[in-house]
C-alpha cells in the first residue's frame, strides 16, 4: 500500500509539473512572457500559486521548462542505457547530442520566444546546469569514483551551457531568430575537449578493475 501511494504522490507531482509547464509556454505565446503572471500560470493549470512556487522559481523557468521537457533526466537515462562496452566519451557525447537535438525540439515559436527575450533565454541556456547530477549518478556508477564523476559532470553541464550560449543568439533579424550553426557540432566541438578526461577515467577504472 505504501508502495502505491508513493508511486501515485509521484505521478501526481509529474503531471502538475506537465500542467505549470505547457500553460506557462501556452500563456506565453498567447499574451507575451511580459505579460504572464505566476498567477495566471497557476490558475491556467488549476493549482495555487504556493503549488507553482514548488516546482519552478520564476515564470520564465516555467516557461523553457516546456521546451527541454524533464531533458536532464532523459541525458542520464541515454548515457545509462549504452552498451558497458561503448566508449564512455562517445555514450556521453551521443547521448547529449541525441537529447538536445531531437525532432521537433526546437519549434519556431518557442525558439522564437528564447531568441528575442533575454530573461527567457538565460533560463533556456542556465538550464544546462540540471544534467549534471542526475548524470554524475550514472557516471558514479560506471567509474566507481563518485568525486571524478561530479567533476566530469560539472564539465559536462559547462560545455553544454556554452554551446547553447552560441546556438541561441540575443536579439532577432528581420523578427526571425536566426540561430549560429549546427547545434549537434556546436555541442560536438563544446564537448571535445572533456573526451581524454572520459577517456582516462574510464581508463583508471578499468585498472581498478584489473587491480581488483
Amino acid at each position: 500500500m505504501t508502495t502505491r501511494r508513493t508511486g501515485l504522490r509521484a505521478e501526481k507531482k509529474r503531471a502538475t509539473r506537465e500542467a505549470l509547464r505547457a500553460a506557462a509556454l501556452r500563456l506565453a505565446l498567447e499574451r507575451g512572457p511580459d505579460n504572464v503572471r505566476v498567477d495566471d500560470i497557476a490558475a491556467a493549470a488549476g493549482v495555487s500559486p504556493r503549488t507553482y512556487n514548488n516546482y519552478f522559481a520564476s515564470r520564465e523557468q516555467a516557461m523553457v521548462a516546456a521546451v527541454t521537457a524533464e531533458r536532464e533526466t532523459r541525458v542520464a537515462a541515454a548515457v545509462a542505457a549504452r552498451p558497458r562496452t561503448t566508449r564512455l566519451a562517445d555514450a556521453v557525447v551521443e547521448a547529449v547530442v541525441e537529447q538536445y537535438t531531437e525532432p521537433g525540439e526546437a519549434k519556431r515559436d518557442a525558439l522564437l520566444l528564447i531568441g528575442t527575450r533575454p530573461a527567457v533565454r538565460r533560463a533556456f541556456v542556465a538550464t544546462a546546469a540540471t544534467i549534471e547530477l542526475p548524470l554524475a549518478q550514472v557516471l558514479a556508477d560506471r567509474l566507481g569514483d563518485p568525486d571524478t564523476a561530479r567533476v566530469l559532470a560539472a564539465s559536462v553541464a559547462a560545455a553544454v551551457h556554452v554551446a547553447l550560449d552560441r546556438w541561441v543568439p540575443s536579439g532577432t533579424s528581420g523578427g526571425l531568430v536566426v540561430v549560429r550553426g549546427s547545434l549537434p557540432d556546436l555541442l560536438r566541438n563544446a564537448l571535445a575537449p572533456l573526451r581524454p578526461a572520459l577517456d582516462a577515467a574510464e581508463n583508471a577504472a578499468a585498472g581498478s578493475d584489473t587491480a581488483d
